[in-house]
């Protein structure tokens, strides 16, 4: 089981609406159980909850060729988008340990998630909040 706050799978969707005819892939992170209060779930289960801008660091990216937007190694997920209407991971899409997948018409059920083989998972969207976060 794959478990994703509603917030970011509304926020993915909208994306991918915006985007379109083009593609997005975004970068995913997750908070652990114990940190989601209103999470009914063994503390130590991942819960996919922030993203990374794709454009974050981006001319960094073009000038230098590194991906300075998103921290390494701390996302665990992928988010793709297929305008085309494919429900699957295809040898174009940047793998994961979990890759989310939206279709038109971009709403919950054309989502859902896959490993990095490409087969199905089951996805539950939980209706709690990640806890806020600040520089201080």
């Amino acid at each position: 089981m794959v478990y994703v706050t509603r917030g970011l799978v509304e926020t993915l969707l909208r994306l991918a609406r915006e985007a379109e005819p083009n593609d997005v892939t975004i970068s995913l992170a997750v908070t652990r159980a114990a940190e989601l209060p209103d999470a009914d779930l063994d503390p130590e289960t991942p819960v996919f909850t922030d993203f990374y801008l794709p454009s974050a660091g981006g001319s960094v990216n073009a000038v230098f060729g590194m991906d300075l937007g998103t921290p390494a190694g701390q996302t665990q997920g992928r988010f793709v988008s297929h305008p085309d209407g494919y429900m699957g991971v295809s040898k174009l899409d940047d793998l994961h340990e979990v890759i989310f997948v939206a279709i038109p018409p971009w709403d919950t059920d054309s989502f859902g998630a896959f490993d990095r083989s490409g087969r199905k998972r089951e996805v539950e969207i939980l209706d709690v909040e990640p806890p806020e976060e600040s520089l201080a």
